[in-house]
């Protein structure tokens, strides 16, 4: 027996319908790179999607061409999200962080026809266009009097393409399967791996992620992604704005903790999602000018642990509340969120505190595991470590012309995590399981070791890596960027951590450093360190 439902495709285009048709007053403020501040509503921002899919069509770009983007976060971007999937073609967000070679790799692998750029990243552009074999148009985003002298020929007009199209454009009824936007992995195991998301998923993942136990959005948020529009598709918040009515506020290329600051109090910003290291800079520039935070109460803290130190200083210093989250860019990419529940919000301040350390429950629509390296599944009792897997309607099958590499076991995405998860379905990252330190056959926690660290008053960042060790195959070694003006010895600091973890995690040694080197994405390249300091240990 068949429903009586309607069978309507879960479409993007939607989102923006919704938005225009009732919230089309809400107002989306963007810094722009050319210096000033820039407001339009959802109406006008739809309006200029529909037209910047003509110019798009006006291109020659048809479904499923790919329509790559290098930009800040603004409204030109969030146009580019909505016009490119919305119309059939594919948008492919690249990391202006990469380096220009893998930048290459991944616009040819793709197949990008055409690039839309924001003019800060103009000799990059360059670079790419010259030996590119795929991208034939390349646009400025920008008007015509900030063009700038380019030895790309033929460089387009982002303002005057959207001028010279009328502003009717009927969203085709796309197959909701149908791909709609990719991204590509940080490449730190290798090349980068391209990821596309499905017009369902997308949407389905802008239901999950809205959800009160997830990031809690509505229509009386203003919510400002400090997360690049470039990676994941900013946690997914340009549709979650649209889904709810919520106001966006975008920060464009000023990313300080002075310019996060005023523009969060400028524009009454109630949720910010960034990673820990942007936070660290915010926090710095609060901390030094005494300021307080009058509307901002949630922040989303995620693409590496957040440190306790730094929940506590949200929460305590500056009312704040932590949402700790986890996700990939296989998972589009969110995948939990640390929502407490009502009897845990009652807990002493201890104990509430060490459940918000971690990464949360999942949201609905995510399911997870726990194996063993023979895939031995293990119970969920805050004890026991294992390899993470999950599965769900937004989690990656594959990988983009990767046919003969299917991740999948058993139906189950590797995410190379380590964890724990408790009765309660509260999961934990440990590690990476390829930063994964094992000492005489037990596993050590270099998250727990580089949180203890940072709690540390002196301790700006932590790192703990594993290095070869005679006896014990590996231990653990600490490397510590002190906070400015701030001293502490490797005696000091062990002696610190002495009793707060097991004898046997203890770092072996303390090995300070002007800074940590960090990816794409703000993590943390442990690689790197274990190249630049396993030859001073050996």
């Amino acid at each position: 027996m068949n429903s009586s439902m309607m069978q309507m495709p879960l479409l993007i285009s939607s989102l923006l319908v919704h938005a225009e048709r009732h919230h089309g007053d809400q107002e989306i403020v963007s810094r722009r790179v050319e210096g000033d501040v820039h407001r339009l509503t959802f109406r006008q921002l739809a309006q200029r999607a529909r037209q910047l899919a003509n110019a798009l069509a006006a291109l020659g770009i048809r479904s499923p061409d790919r329509v790559a983007t290098l930009a800040w976060n603004g409204y030109r971007h969030m146009e580019l999200y909505f016009a490119a999937s919305g119309s059939g073609a594919v948008l492919h967000t690249l990391n202006p962080r990469l380096h220009p070679d893998q930048l290459l790799y991944i616009a040819d692998h793709a197949e990008d026809r055409v690039l839309f750029f924001d003019l800060t990243f103009l000799p990059l552009v360059e670079e790419v266009a010259k030996r590119s074999t795929t991208l034939k148009t390349f646009v400025a985003m920008t008007t015509r009097d900030h063009m700038p002298d380019s030895s790309i020929t033929d460089l387009q007009c982002y303002e005057d393409l959207l001028d010279a199209q009328p502003g009717d454009f009927a969203w085709p009824m796309l197959d909701e399967n149908q791909a709609a936007s990719m991204c590509y992995t940080s490449g730190t195991t290798g090349m980068p791996k391209g990821v596309v998301y499905s017009q369902r998923s997308t949407v389905l993942h802008t239901y999950a992620a809205a959800l009160p136990d997830a990031l809690n959005c509505s229509s009386g948020d203003v919510i400002l992604p400090v997360v690049p529009m470039f990676h994941v598709n900013a946690w997914g918040l340009p549709y979650i704005a649209c889904m709810v009515g919520a106001k966006l506020v975008f920060p464009g290329p000023a990313l300080d903790g002075e310019s996060l600051y005023n523009l969060i109090e400028s524009e009454g910003v109630t949720l910010s999602a960034g990673v820990p290291t942007v936070w660290q800079s915010l926090l710095t520039c609060a901390d030094q000018h005494d300021l307080a935070f009058t509307t901002m109460r949630r922040t989303v803290v995620g693409g590496a642990a957040c440190p306790p130190a730094m929940l506590r200083r949200f929460q305590n210093r500056y009312d704040v509340e932590v949402l700790h989250a986890w996700g990939m860019t296989e998972l589009s990419p969110l995948g939990t969120v640390c929502s407490l529940t009502g009897a845990q919000r009652t807990k002493p301040t201890q104990q509430r505190e060490a459940m918000q350390a971690k990464q949360g429950r999942a949201v609905f629509g995510i399911d997870m595991k726990l194996v063993t390296d023979d895939g031995q599944e293990l119970a969920w009792d805050g004890e026991s470590v294992g390899n993470l897997l999950v599965r769900g309607p937004w989690v990656a099958a594959g990988y983009f012309r990767h046919e003969g590499t299917a991740p999948l076991i058993d139906g189950w995405f590797p995410t190379g995590d380590v964890a724990r998860i408790d009765p309660q379905g509260f999961m934990q990252i440990t590690d990476r399981s390829k930063d994964v330190i094992k000492s005489g056959g037990e596993w050590i926690s270099s998250i727990d070791i580089e949180n203890l660290a940072m709690s540390h008053e002196a301790v700006a960042t932590a790192a703990c890596i594993g290095v070869k060790h005679p006896k014990w195959d590996e231990r653990p070694l600490l490397v510590v960027v002190r906070k400015a003006d701030a001293h502490v010895s490797r005696e000091t600091l062990l002696a610190f951590m002495d009793g707060k973890i097991a004898k046997w995690w203890m770092p072996d040694d303390v090995v300070f450093v002007d800074s940590i080197p960090l990816g794409a994405t703000g993590k943390v390249q442990k690689n790197l360190l274990r190249e630049q300091l396993a030859p001073i240990r050996a």
